[in-house]
């Protein structure tokens, strides 16, 4: 055997050091010492699932033109820094609108432990679904009838099949929609509800996580309402919820909605205003990780 066989250990599809998976279990060992490994699963003993959107700005960090951030790019910091960072919340299900080019999101999937799915774009401005759990099947722009309409999701749509602990499936779409012409955006819900009809007249658990470019106030917010959607931050949250940006906040326009069974299920939702999602008004030298926060929303499991 060689010395790199060794020295890798494979979980899942996942390959991870000698020295991670110690620490991993050290970690586990820990948490057990301290009483904190049941609160994972909730005060009830049942599991928790937990979901983060995220805008992460090609991963070149906010703003881009800091002196540190494009250090930490040009020494390949990046996507070390993001998966220390989204790891101290433990998420489950990850995307990433203006997701990075393919081999960093492999790299940060491989650092949390998760299966992905990369989500080509229209244009240049791809996405991307990790998971912690099987993907079972995925698509990218699952339009119906197949073609992508040259003017919609420029952006990037795509969704993922995930089977959960309990054996059930969930259907998780990824989105990132227009960022300036409602219309667009409205024509690009229409093609999405479109494509989730036989989920949501089947009752499936469904979420649609991502940058959405609208706010609660707009028609594009009542249009994933009349469709059967569930705003997981208006439903749980707390105060304004604002995502846009993370140097100023400005608007909520990232989001986890959520149809079907799970979406009675939600028990948290709140953008990740703090440590490394954000910049530090008393000092110029710093810099995020991206312009926007991550939306993170945690479900209690039956």
């Amino acid at each position: 055997m060689s010395e790199t066989t060794r020295n890798r250990l494979r979980i899942g599809d996942t390959a991870m050091t000698r020295r991670g998976f110690c620490r991993l279990f050290g970690s586990l060992g820990a948490l057990a010492a301290a009483g904190e490994l049941a609160s994972a699963f909730g005060e009830t003993g049942k599991q928790q699932l937990r979901v983060i959107a995220y805008n992460v700005y090609i991963a070149t960090g906010w703003p881009k033109e800091n002196r540190l951030a494009q250090v930490a790019t040009s020494k390949g910091q990046m996507p070390g820094r993001f998966a220390l960072e989204l790891e101290l919340y433990e998420p489950d299900i990850l995307n990433f609108s203006e997701s990075p080019k393919e081999p960093v999101v492999k790299e940060i999937a491989e650092r949390l432990g998760m299966k992905y799915v990369y989500l080509p774009s229209g244009q240049n401005w791809p996405g991307a679904i990790m998971s912690r759990f099987e993907i079972v099947r995925s698509e990218n722009c699952p339009v119906i009838g197949g073609q992508r309409p040259k003017d919609l999701f420029t952006r990037h749509w795509g969704m993922a099949e995930i089977r959960l602990p309990d054996g059930k499936t969930l259907v998780v779409h990824s989105a990132h929609l227009h960022p300036s012409d409602s219309q667009i955006r409205k024509r690009e819900i229409a093609e999405m509800l479109r494509s989730m009809q036989t989920d949501l007249r089947a009752n499936r658990s469904l979420l649609l996580i991502g940058d959405l470019n609208h706010t609660p106030e707009t028609e594009e917010y009542k249009l994933w309402q009349q469709g059967g959607l569930l705003d997981t931050f208006a439903q749980v949250g707390e105060g304004v919820g604002t995502t846009f940006m993370a140097d100023g906040l400005e608007r909520r326009i990232d989001y986890v909605w959520a149809a079907g069974p799970i979406a009675r299920q939600a028990v948290e939702s709140k953008p990740l205003f703090q440590g490394a999602f954000r910049t530090n008004p008393a000092d110029p030298q710093s810099f995020s990780l991206s312009d926007h926060l991550p939306q993170m929303a945690v479900f209690q499991l039956e």
